[in-house]
């Protein structure tokens, strides 16, 4: 790391230029290709993958994305002469568009259905010659535009569906850009020093920005979610921010210090340095055990965050130490300047709040710590109720034309009709097509059924399906309920003598297969990342407790951070005021890439607070001078760190994407958590409840296992160590008792 360093600063210019190179190739090329996201939920081997895979194959021409055009009006009817002439003339336009395939209206003899028994409303099926992923914006912004040409005084339209939804505003970089603006407040208040705040910005920026870009170009090899780009944005700035942070901190030490600015940047990468690579590691390690899950969809959006994750240390370790050296002495205030030529090398000891808070810590662990507890537990409660389930265009914003869109169709039509079922079969001879007469009035006389289709035969003859409206919406219980009633009652009596193996889609089945299939794996998920994070601790520090404590914690902050998830997004507390739509279930995805963010986040703080404890537990064998000493010592930073990070992920809610808002505040509340409540309390005060038993570690595994150091000793004395006369000279200088002296 050390070399690594030295490189980059002697060579500041070439590093600084690399990088550069490197953004702007990528960034064209990502520009060129456009974008290929695919948020494809299908999971191979489920009945609703089936169901999706005969249709594909008997009717090719289903294939292309379908979206609405509805219309109401607020007096009269849509039959009425004017309406019925303007619509029929802006829905002829639409059907002439680039990339439509065609256009069903009401007004025809087959859409009589699409009017509403009160008259007052009606909608248009717009189908498009591809599926969405292959949509293009502007395609799907100009049937918007035709569309809505239409309205008059009296006439409303809006539109709804998945092409449709490409065209809302998803707030553009308003979210990055309020997330910067915090966290160059907090750098500039926690250094002093405009240069200095702005280098980790510039850091993580530039690796951001080259990952955003590498997550495109990714798309078009792999599936990769259209929300991906914007998550490994959302975590790349925030650790990428922190892990830059750490590394100015610790440069501006050593240069107090009185090393050389090439000395003191060579030092921070070669100590702090290695914390960083280390802890970016872990959060790696904690999204790429995605990949065991072996779902198309997790496995690029594993992919994506980990790029953004290994680009932001890179920067970290190359592109900033090359800045620090461009910057020099100004890494310090010019009030930190001039007393470090007035007064020379001071030792910088842990005085102040941190100081008192950690003393405090230590002469009350029990009662902190009961503490820490009640608040985790009250508020992971909530995480007891989590429904994971189908979110669709009725959680929108109210302002959104898919949610007005979404609203009409519900009660004008029932809910149901914006999430209908697909029941699916191949069909062997007239037996088959007899059952399946008998089928539709079956169907009819089912529980929670609103109404049914006839019988649709592919041109061979080989394939059928019909469609079953619910009387439901797509996201209710009652509709999953349904989809289970249809699968395990329904259908088998009406299959009985028959060849007919008829399966259920749409988007509740997709959506309940794809979460059955993710809790199925869960726990497999779960034991292989903490089980692989909980190992590097136990190389890194050389403890039992260490790691121990480490998986608990997290396991506290995903179910802490969870619980807030459902208060906000479930059970809709604040979620409309907060411009963030109705409430509704949880997206089956969402725990298991909370799981992967939240254990690789909250390892971070872990290893930064816990090195420092070992590197003291290493120097004095004293358990509680060494977790009063590093509490004290990095609190200040650890915390620092939280409040850019929650700062990044909170501004997040205003990109007006519901899944980015749910991963935003879902974060911010862990990291919340994590640094405020368990490492800065509950951590430490468990520490000192087990004393020595904190570093425990049987000889016999001690000798087999490998060695790993984060912090090597050599660097350790360069910084960290102080002459005894210093220390004493500078503790008579400062007013705050120094927490290194406060009795235990």
């Amino acid at each position: 790391m050390a070399a690594l360093a030295r490189w980059c600063v002697q060579r500041r210019l070439v590093a600084v230029l690399l990088w550069l190179l490197a953004f702007g190739g990528v960034s064209a090329a990502a520009a060129v290709a456009g974008t290929a996201y695919s948020n494809d939920y299908e999971v191979p081997g489920t009945e609703s993958g089936h169901a999706t895979q005969l249709l594909r194959d008997g009717f090719p021409g289903l294939g292309g994305d379908s979206d609405t055009v509805v219309w109401h009006t607020t007096s009269g009817t849509v039959r009425a002469a004017d309406v019925e002439q303007t619509m029929t003339r802006t829905l002829n336009e639409i059907a002439e568009l680039p990339g439509v395939a065609g256009v069903v209206s009401p007004y025809d003899g087959q859409g009589a259905a699409r009017i509403s028994g009160d008259g007052r409303t009606a909608y248009a099926t717009v189908t498009f010659d591809d599926p969405v992923e292959s949509v293009g914006r502007s395609e799907a912004q100009t049937v918007v535009d035709t569309a809505e040409s239409a309205e008059s005084q009296g006439l409303d339209v809006e539109l709804g569906g998945s092409a449709i939804a490409l065209t809302e505003s998803s707030g553009g970089h308003l979210a990055e850009i309020v997330g910067v603006a915090v966290a160059a407040v907090v750098l500039f208040l926690a250094f002093g020093s405009l240069a200095a705040s702005l280098l980790p910005i510039a850091t993580a920026l530039v690796s951001v920005g080259t990952a955003y870009a590498g997550t495109v170009l990714l798309g078009h090899v792999m599936t990769v979610a259209d929300f991906a780009p914007m998550l490994g944005m959302l975590i790349g700035l925030g650790v990428g921010i922190d892990y830059a942070l750490f590394i100015v901190t610790r440069h501006r030490r050593g240069l107090k210090q009185g090393l050389s600015v090439t000395e003191s940047v060579t030092s921070a990468v070669a100590t702090t340095g290695r914390a960083v690579v280390f802890a970016g590691a872990t959060v790696c390690i904690a999204l790429l055990g995605m990949l065991i899950l072996r779902l198309n969809f997790l496995n690029g959006v594993a992919l994506a965050a980990s790029l953004t994750v290994v680009l932001t240390v890179v920067a970290a370790v190359t592109l900033l130490p090359a800045l620090l050296s461009f910057i020099g002495i100004r890494a310090l205030s010019r009030r930190e300047r001039r007393r470090l030529a007035e007064h020379g090398p001071e030792p910088e000891l842990p005085t102040g709040f941190a100081a008192r808070w950690s003393a405090f810590v230590e002469r009350h662990p029990k009662k902190l710590a009961a503490v820490a507890l009640a608040v985790i537990t009250l508020l992971a409660l909530p995480t007891l109720g989590l429904r994971l389930g189908t979110s669709d265009q009725g959680n929108n914003s109210q302002a959104t034309t898919t949610r007005q869109a979404y609203d009409l169709l519900a009660d004008g039509f029932g809910p149901g009709v914006n999430g209908p079922l697909t029941l699916v079969t191949a069909v062997d001879g007239a037996e088959d097509k007899l059952a399946l007469d008998n089928l539709d009035a079956t169907l009819r006389a089912t529980e929670g059924v609103a109404s049914v289709t006839p019988v649709t035969y592919s041109s061979g003859g080989s394939t059928a399906y019909l469609t079953v409206v619910p009387q439901s919406s797509p996201q209710s219980e009652q509709t999953s309920a349904l989809v289970d009633r249809l699968r395990t009652e329904v259908l088998p009596r009406a299959e009985t003598g028959t060849s007919l193996d008829v399966h259920v889609g749409g988007v509740t089945a997709a959506y309940d297969d794809f979460a059955d299939v993710i809790v199925g794996k869960l726990p497999l998920f779960v034991g292989v990342v903490v089980g692989l994070g909980c190992l590097l601790l136990l190389l890194a520090f050389r403890s039992v407790g260490i790691p121990l404590k480490a998986a608990a914690m997290n396991v506290a902050a995903v179910a802490a951070a969870f619980g807030v998830v459902v208060a906000i997004f479930q059970w809709g507390w604040g979620s409309e005021l907060l411009g963030l739509g109705r409430a509704g279930p949880i997206e089956p995805f969402l725990p298991v890439i909370m799981v992967s963010v939240l254990f690789g986040l909250s390892m971070d703080y872990q290893v930064f607070l816990v090195s420092r404890m070992y590197e003291e537990w290493l120097e004095t064998g004293d358990n509680r001078r060494a977790v009063r000493i590093g509490l004290a010592e990095t609190s200040r930073v650890i915390n620092s760190a939280a409040v850019i990070m929650i700062s990044v992920f909170l501004a997040f809610v205003l990109s007006g994407d519901r899944v980015i808002a749910m991963f935003g505040i879902a974060l911010a509340a862990a990291v919340a958590l994590d640094a405020f409540v368990l490492r800065t309390l509950l951590v430490p005060a468990l520490m000192h409840l087990l004393g020595g038993a904190n570093w425990w570690l049987p000889r016999a595994l001690d000798k087999r296992l490998p060695r790993i150091s984060i912090e090597p000793p050599e660097c350790r004395a360069a910084h960290e160590r102080l002459a005894d006369v210093d220390v004493v000279e500078q503790l008579e200088k400062e007013r705050d008792q120094d927490v290194r002296d406060i009795p235990g």
